[in-house]
Formats: structure tokens, sequence, C-alpha cells
């Protein structure tokens, strides 16, 4: 993927839609330009370039059912994959935040999961949008590309799925999702907040919050299937 203010072409159709506004206004083409200077560096900046929308080209506008708000991607080598808290199946080591998950899954669903599998992707293919606040960012730098211009983009997409007709369950894991509530309708969508599963803040409230299966119960109710939370990757 190249690097300029066209680089949302590369989203589905109907997101391309959404979103094609977005492209001509200024902080979009500086968040280009620098993202092409970024990637330009010696500085190494995750993820590649190839899949810095991936949770928008995997999961189309009409598809989805439940958004992920997480912060920034990953800034360990080779962890960063675009989508939120996911990591490769080949990484033995998973992040902490991503072990917190799997915890509470387990122990909100009552189920044991192949914890090898943490690439995300049979989310992903059930309609679960994994999206990060800000989509890029500096190896071993966290928070790096904050008020870069992301946080805009963001933001957009959070209004053009509140805007949507048929509901979906939010999910806002971590202060930086918090400040999305505002742009939601809670009247129409549901929206679950706890803290990022960061072990700096997992024992505050992620832990024990039970929103997976919340999730599930508030997507019978609006006619959808549940998630098979289960399901990690569509490898399996």
């Amino acid at each position: 993927m190249h690097i300029d203010a066209n680089f949302l072409e590369n989203l589905p159709a109907q997101w391309r839609q959404c979103l094609e506004p977005e492209r001509k206004k200024p902080y979009f083409q500086a968040l280009a330009s620098f993202l092409k200077k970024e990637y330009a560096s010696h500085e190494k900046i995750f993820p590649e370039r190839a899949v810095i929308l991936r949770a928008l080209q995997e999961v189309d506008y009409d598809t989805v059912k439940v958004v992920i708000l997480g912060q920034d991607p990953y800034h360990g080598e080779g962890q960063a994959m675009g989508r939120s808290f996911a990591v490769p199946n080949s990484i033995k080591v998973k992040p902490p935040s991503l072990v917190n998950i799997f915890k509470e899954i387990e122990s909100d669903l009552d189920v044991k999961l192949n914890r090898s599998q943490s690439d995300l992707s049979g989310w992903t293919q059930q309609g679960v949008l994994l999206l990060n606040t800000v989509l890029t960012v500096r190896a071993n730098q966290a928070f790096s590309h904050r008020e870069k211009g992301w946080e805009t983009f963001t933001d957009e997409v959070i209004r053009q799925l509140n805007l949507r007709t048929r509901p979906m369950v939010f999910l806002l894991w971590g202060a930086a999702a918090h400040k999305k509530v505002t742009m939601i309708d809670q009247g129409r969508h549901v929206v679950l907040m706890a803290p990022h599963p960061s072990p700096l803040s997992a024992h505050r409230g992620f832990l024990g919050c039970r929103h997976f299966s919340l999730a599930n119960k508030a997507l019978i109710k609006i006619g959808y299937d549940p998630i098979d939370w289960t399901r990690l990757s569509q490898d399996v």
C-alpha cells in the first residue's frame, strides 16, 4: 500500500463510500504525509503498510456486529497485524493484554481456549471489527503516533457506524476508547465499557467485566447470531 491520500481505495466498497470525504480534508492529507515520512525513515513502524487498514478491509460496514476498540498497535517486533489486540499465531509468548482477554473469555463463558491461536481472524469472520483509536506506532514507543490525525479518522469511523440503522455492540476498552462514547447513540446501539486489558489496568475492572457473554446476549436480542468467542483463528 502506498502511503498517500488515496490509500483509502484499498477499502471495500461500503467503507470507501463512507470514508471517501476524509481523504480531501487537511488532517487526513497531513496524516498521509506524516506516515509516508515515517515509513521511509530509519524508524521501524508497525504494522506493515499493507495492513494498516486491515480492520476495515476485513469487515465491511454492513457486516459489523461487534466493535472492539483499543488504543494503538503493539509496538514489539512482529506483533501488530492491523487488528486490535491480535498477534500472529506463530508468536509463542502472547502479549499480556491478549492473555488477559483470554482469561476473561474463559472465566466469563466457562470455556477453555486454544491460546496458541491469537490472530483473531475467527472473530473478524463473524463480524467483529477489531479497531484501535490509533492505527500505527513506532517500534518500542507506545503512543508515538498519537495526535497525528488517526484519532480524527477513527472518530469518523465510529460516527459512520453510529449512523447505521441496524444496531451493533461496542466494546470500549481503556481511556482512549472511552472518549468515543459521546459519538454513539446508546438508545440504538449497545455500549459496554471497561478498563484496558493491559496488566496495568485489567484488575481495575476488565477482569470480571463479562463483556463476551453480555455482547452475545445483546446480539441475540438484536436478532444476530452470537459470536463464537472460542473461534480465535480461521485456521482452526
